[in-house]
């Protein structure tokens, strides 16, 4: 393992472990002593990483409540309050959401739904801004305090970003702002139509934040909402059981990759952190 000090390769394991049973080493180029953990963005916490991404993930994943989570973990032995919970989201959900969208670069289709739906953020109406390709995944989602032009045009240009690369055709519903948008941020020969009844597949999609956030009855920041939002989509996204649209699996199945895509998360973030 090299030294997050000074990256040198030339470090030797200790007999000694941590607190929490992480590996100890020591680096022979600056003397200094180092965890497993040291230089990631998990390091001083006093809980295992493995169950704080537990934590954060339920949280996104499940209708609970801050104080849900501490009780559910409260049986397993682990004593922490609803507050921990609250900074573990804010620190470690932008990282999770991060990791998803380079995992997933490229590999949506070339079919986009575009559509906004409306979330409560301190008693105040916003717009969430979604879109899936024609098998039902997530091509991007962004949270938006206005309506208009320029959030249409930032949220295609993030998009694009995102993906890796623009559409043959987009499908929205008739708001004006859609067709300059779509034409000046990607190309002219990108196809627009619109059909509310086309887009009736992410109108249902959209189920998938309402009823999450429902009984959180809102958020109290535009940070954390747009925060969460965006985490609580890559998740979603990525523990979907069905990745082509009518396709069949059964219910073996079905847990059976819940849990190994589950396990590749953990293993994802903590060997990018």
């Amino acid at each position: 393992m090299n030294c997050p000090y000074c990256t040198s390769s030339a470090t030797r394991e200790q007999c000694k472990k941590t607190t929490l049973g992480y590996r100890t080493f020591r680096c022979s180029a600056c003397k200094r002593l180092f965890n497993e953990r040291t230089g990631t963005a998990f390091n001083f916490l006093e809980y295992p990483t493995d169950t704080v991404l537990l934590v954060v993930t339920w949280r996104l994943r499940y209708k609970l409540s801050l104080r849900d989570v501490t009780e559910m973990f409260l049986v397993r032995g682990f004593v922490f309050t609803h507050e921990a919970v609250r900074d573990w989201e804010a620190r470690f959900a932008p990282l999770l959401a991060d990791h998803l969208r380079v995992k997933r670069r490229g590999k949506a289709g070339t079919s986009w739904y575009v559509d906004e739906t409306y979330v409560k953020v301190n008693g105040k109406w916003c717009y969430l801004y979604r879109a899936i390709d024609q098998d039902g995944n997530l091509v991007d989602s962004m949270l938006s305090e206005k309506r208009n032009m320029e959030a249409a045009q930032r949220f295609f240009k993030q998009a694009v970003d995102v993906v890796g690369h623009a559409p043959d055709l987009v499908t929205t519903d008739g708001h004006n702002s859609y067709p300059r948008a779509i034409r000046e941020t990607m190309s002219s020969y990108v196809q627009h139509r619109t059909s509310k009844y086309l887009n009736n597949r992410l109108e249902q999609d959209h189920r998938g934040i309402k009823q999450r956030y429902y009984p959180m009855r809102g958020f109290g920041t535009f940070e954390a909402a747009a925060r969460f939002c965006c985490a609580f989509d890559e998740l979603r996204n990525y523990l979907r059981p069905r990745r082509i649209m009518g396709e069949s699996t059964s219910l073996s199945e079905r847990r059976r990759a819940f849990l190994d895509r589950l396990a590749a998360l953990q293993a994802l973030q903590q060997a990018a952190s």
